[in-house]
């Protein structure tokens, strides 16, 4: 993939009538960008692939792997989400809501977590978190709350730094949560990098 390639600003993301996200058209700039990461995104129960989220990291060049995951069998789809992470071996790892309980479930190996309002209480069994995380959380969510990621962090021996306070509410796609997300993917695309070149 070339990494001169056109950045379209957040701003300009649109939603089409059947509710699929669109990049608006418009003139762009040419800047670079670093290689496309290889992504597991695990979404959140009652959601199915093709989300807000998952197609916004699609949009901006990224290489998204979505497993459907069964809601009704949180055991099947960590075994799902664990066979999925073997077989394509991503850089990074997005939970969202009930997926960032599946992917603290999983053995992600080396590829770091981010991890957007897990619903870590709700389930599963895990209560920690390795240190390679990154958390998105919205002080505003009255479905998950923002304490129980603070929790999580201290209960990992973690600094709350690890836990960025953004986003309108529990769904997490409004711009500035969107924004973060893409700058929590760099940040990690930028190790991956480094550990390739060496």
């Amino acid at each position: 993939m070339n990494n001169d390639i056109c950045s379209v600003p957040l701003s300009h993301t649109v939603i089409s009538a059947d509710g699929k996200l669109e990049m608006a058209d418009q003139p762009c700039q040419s800047m670079a960008f670093l290689a496309p990461a290889r992504i597991l995104f695990l979404s959140g129960y009652g959601s199915r692939p093709g989300g807000m989220n998952s197609s916004t990291l699609r949009f901006h060049g990224h290489n998204v792997v979505e497993p459907d995951l069964p809601d009704s069998d949180f055991a099947r789809s960590v075994t799902l989400a664990q066979r999925v992470f073997n077989r394509h071996q991503p850089d990074v790892v997005v939970g969202w809501s009930r997926g960032g309980a599946v992917a603290m479930s999983i053995n992600s190996q080396s590829a770091p977590l981010i991890l957007i309002a897990p619903a870590w209480k709700n389930w599963g069994t895990m209560t920690t978190v390795k240190p390679e995380v990154t958390i998105l959380h919205s002080p505003h969510d009255d479905l998950v709350s923002i304490e129980d990621s603070k929790e999580l962090l201290r209960n990992s021996g973690l600094p709350q730094e690890r836990l960025l306070a953004v986003g309108e509410d529990h769904r997490m796609i409004d711009e500035a949560a969107f924004v973060m997300l893409l700058e929590a993917v760099e940040f990690y695309g930028e190790g991956v990098e480094k550990r390739q070149a060496a």
